[in-house]
């Protein structure tokens, strides 16, 4: 293994030291010399350059974290996939891994071990709405910062859904204690492998222990397949019953037992955060059907027959009943399909229509196989106050017979719009176009090239998962198709410029212009996209990208501002470059302080506050820092040079003193032998020197002459 500790990658990665070393990769902390931040190297081990498998799950992981952008998934800054170096460069995480963290504190108590999955579910919700299943959640790659902020990292196995074949048991991946039983089998696995993974690491943090321990790995592999574990209220008996429910549900042995997605199970998460002694309406262990549960449970004979040669005669027992119990099973199933055909007819082939009326037809009739004998169609009722999806009426009525395979309208329950869930995603085409039909919502489907879902099952869909759409409405819905006549363009907004050209590289398509443009995120950053993401376009289009050139197009700041204290009103205007930007209503000039918001662009701008006529504040601002900068702020009490106009006409004197800006002036007429008009006195006298607030009263004293009454 080469150590780069104290060498430079690329000119810019000053390696610093190893802070991790896994299977294929060596993980080191460097300093990038261009963005100014410290920065986590995942580099390939030498020995594995040549290996093609090795460099695809390399590349596969650059791949996912790449178009992931999440606060509790690591971030990926650049990539770079030469012949004889291979390397991902990612977000520096300054903390311990969750297994670390469970190994100091034994037990973790469970507000904290609820805290954390939590934010485990909604990255990996993020994960799988974006087809990316982990396949390897475990506490070892969960990664704990001071703050409690949980960062899922190791991407090194994840897979796009749908993307790869089944593999064999031999081949199975992640780490043995925290596999789902599917990836014990090496079968296909979805976004519920990882929720199992979930369920093994709450068991862990709450009980201090893990669910199946061996020192076998094959062992715990079998005991993942055929065991189940000890609840986890037997080894610590003062856990909330509820959480207790939440973490064997997402360790079901049968997928379809666990919850349907990492939303779901977040989503009881926080029903618990809000009334921890709440109890769900779980089953477990339900016989839903028969025929697989014996076919599987045929398997698990087969299976411990291969692995246990001293039980071959109790297996040969066992075998030989089952054979009977099926033989006898299959007679009775053979002699009531009898009954039922000569009963079929004798009535005319026809059946019984159920009483639907006050059913829940998305639970309690789509997709049960007691009424495949029916067709259904809808009406819709949005001014119903009962539960949506209830029946209110039905044609034909109940005990009515009908052929088999007719139409039955329902009448049901249907509020302002329909939400898609992300269930609707990996659905097959069919089920997808009956679950719009059934909601009111009209589906159309468009066939998309997809690398990473099946030929005939769900993509996406327009509007988005979690997007609405109203009763009556169209969807349209992107069935996946293997014919490569096109490849979706990646998501390339939030990554840096260099990750943006791998991943365009990686799809086969090619960068095109590259723009900076102003913007508030960090330099170097994708801001645009000249085509949107998933949208499919010819193999070798180019694709122009704007990226940030860290300085933002428009920003803001706050200025105080002192007003003159007449004890009058007046107008505030705001100048920016000497175009007026505010101007405010009548104002009581109380000498209070004012808060005003100034929003522009640029480096070099003037601003000036006046009351009036009268300049009170200005200085300089830039606009291109966030928040904006006020710099060289003068302030202007109004204060001015107070001269006497003493032996002035009154007419004289206001208008010199209202030039040098003094405008409070209140006038005393007197009689004095004086001229008339005359300005006697005045307060404060003014001396030529001193300064005066501008709202400072000038009283003068004005001649009214000799008193007329006297002549």
């Amino acid at each position: 293994m080469d150590n780069f500790c104290g060498k430079r990658l690329d000119g810019r990665y000053e390696i610093r030291e190893i802070i991790g070393v896994g299977g294929m990769a060596v993980v080191y902390k460097a300093y990038d010399n261009i963005d100014d931040r410290i920065v986590a190297i995942k580099i390939l081990k030498d020995e594995y350059l040549s290996n093609e498998d090795f460099k695809r799950r390399f590349k596969n992981e650059s791949k996912a974290i790449a178009v992931l952008s999440h606060p509790n998934i690591v971030r990926v800054y650049n990539v770079s996939f030469g012949d004889r170096l291979q390397y991902i460069v990612m977000e520096y995480v300054d903390g311990i891994t969750l297994k670390e963290y469970i190994e100091q504190q034994g037990v973790i108590n469970w507000k904290e071990a609820v805290h954390f999955t939590g934010q485990i579910l909604a990255a990996l919700q993020h994960a799988h709405d974006k087809g990316i299943v982990h396949q390897d959640i475990k506490p070892q790659n969960i990664m704990l910062l001071q703050d409690g902020t949980i960062k899922v990292t190791d991407f090194g196995i994840a897979r796009f859904s749908r993307m790869d074949s089944n593999t064999t048991s031999e081949n199975a991946i992640g780490s043995v204690h925290y596999i789902s039983p599917e990836q014990a089998r090496g079968e296909m696995t979805d976004d519920k492998a990882d929720i199992y993974s979930v369920g093994v690491v709450m068991y862990e943090m709450l009980t201090g222990t893990l669910p199946f321990q061996s020192d076998n790995a094959v062992s715990v592999a079998l005991m993942q397949l055929q065991q189940d574990p000890k609840k986890p209220r037997e080894i610590v008996p003062t856990l909330p019953l509820g959480l207790e429910q939440i973490t064997m549900r997402a360790m079901q042995k049968n997928p379809n037992d666990r919850y349907r997605s990492s939303a779901e199970m977040l989503m009881d998460i926080n029903e618990f955060k809000r009334n921890p002694s709440i109890k769900f309406n779980y089953t477990y262990f339900v016989d839903r059907e028969p025929t697989k549960y014996v076919k599987g449970d045929s398997e698990q004979v087969r299976s411990q027959l291969n692995n246990n040669d001293d039980s071959t005669e109790e297996k040969k027992t066992i075998n030989k009943t089952t054979a009977i119990m099926l033989g006898a099973i299959a007679g009775v199933i053979v002699l009531a399909l009898v009954i039922a055909g000569v009963l079929g007819i004798m009535n005319n082939r026809k059946i019984e229509v159920p009483n639907f009326v006050n059913m829940n037809y998305y639970t309690d009739i789509e997709n049960k196989s007691e009424f495949d004998d029916f067709e259904f169609e809808f009406k819709y009722d949005e001014t119903s106050t009962l539960e949506e999806g209830t029946v209110l009426e039905q044609k034909p009525e109940a005990s009515e017979k009908v052929k088999k395979g007719s139409k039955i309208t329902l009448t049901i329950v249907q509020k302002d719009g329909v939400t898609i869930d992300a269930s609707i995603i990996g659905m097959s085409e069919e089920n997808a176009k009956n679950y719009f039909i059934s909601r009111g919502v009209i589906p159309t489907v468009i066939p998309e090239y997809s690398e990473t879902v099946e030929p005939g099952f769900v993509v996406r869909t327009d509007p988005q998962v979690g997007g609405t759409v109203r009763v009556g409405g169209q969807v349209t819905i992107y069935i996946a198709t293997n014919k490569q006549e096109t490849v979706k363009v990646p998501t390339l907004v939030g990554c840096s410029k260099e990750a943006a050209e791998q991943l365009l590289k990686a799809s086969d398509l090619e960068i095109g212009t590259i723009t900076e443009v102003d913007s508030d995120l960090e330099k170097g950053v994708v801001v645009s996209q000249s085509i949107e993401k998933d949208t499919g376009v010819p193999i070798g289009t180019k694709i122009d990208i704007e990226i940030s050139n860290g300085i933002p197009s428009e920003s803001s700041v706050d200025i105080v501002v002192t007003l003159p204290s007449t004890k009058k009103t007046g107008t505030l205007k705001i100048y920016i470059n000497s175009e007026l930007y505010y101007t405010s209503g009548e104002l009581y000039l109380d000498g209070a302080n004012k808060t005003y918001t100034l929003k522009g662009k640029g480096a070099n701008n003037s601003y000036r506050v006046i009351v009036d006529d009268t300049v009170i504040q200005e200085g300089k601002v830039d606009f291109t820092k966030i928040p904006a900068v006020v710099t060289d702020v003068k302030n202007n009490d109004g204060s001015q040079v107070l001269t006497s106009v003493i032996g002035e006409t009154k007419d004289s004197a206001v208008a010199k003193l209202n030039a040098a800006g003094f405008k409070n002036i209140r006038i005393i007429e007197v009689e004095d032998a004086t001229p008339v008009g005359t300005v006697i006195s005045q307060t404060p006298s003014g001396d030529g020197v001193t300064k005066y607030p501008v709202s400072q009263e000038i009283v003068l004293t004005v001649s009214l002459g000799t008193d007329m009454a006297a002549d």
